[in-house]
């Protein structure tokens, strides 16, 4: 029974990272990344459809996205979507591509920056609180159903205990890494 809950808390906990290592890669560092156009939706002959389906992104060089639409006619539409995106960044095209110069970031904006990841770890940190509690509530509900002894529920609560602390170990590496990333000149 314990390992099917600590199971569940490992996958659980697994995908609470992978969703925070995916939120780092849409904040902006010094060079370009296609991972910033995530999300982006370009009105696609009425229907919203994500830029990575109209075009082809592409990083020829650090500070530099390029988006080269299958569509030519869709170059006006992907320039105002990147424009409403609101993500600091100046699209300007050339008739049959798409160039995002990404300029060097301010001291003040890498601080915002660094603000900002060190509030998407705490966010990720209470949702690997938020299992932890979910699952110390079924070993106690086990304990209460008689079908566990007091000292099980304390061994059990404290193997949960330390499954949340290396992966809130983990969120704080990548915190960290991201921040230096981000500081780094």
């Amino acid at each position: 029974m314990l390992n099917e809950i600590k199971r569940a808390l490992e996958d659980s906990m697994k995908k609470t990272l992978e969703a925070y290592k995916y939120q780092l890669t849409k904040i902006r560092t010094g060079r370009a990344s296609p991972a910033v156009l995530d999300g982006i939706m370009v009105d696609y002959y009425g229907t919203p459809t994500p830029i990575k389906q109209v075009g082809q992104v592409s990083t020829p060089e650090a500070r530099l996205l390029q988006v080269q639409p299958f569509d030519k006619t869709l170059i006006p539409a992907i320039e105002k979507a990147i424009l409403g995106a609101n993500i600091g960044l100046t699209p300007a095209n050339d008739g049959n591509l798409i160039r995002i110069p990404f300029p060097a970031l301010t001291e003040e904006r890498r601080k915002e920056q660094v603000k900002e990841i060190k509030k998407f770890g705490e966010e990720a940190k209470v949702a690997l609180r938020n299992l932890r509690r979910d699952q110390n509530e079924k070993v106690k509900k086990l304990e209460k159903d008689k079908k566990i002894t007091e000292d099980e529920t304390k061994r059990y609560q404290t193997e949960i205990q330390t499954i949340t602390d290396r992966f809130s170990k983990d969120v704080d590496t990548l915190i960290n890494s991201k921040e230096k990333e981000v500081m780094t000149i």
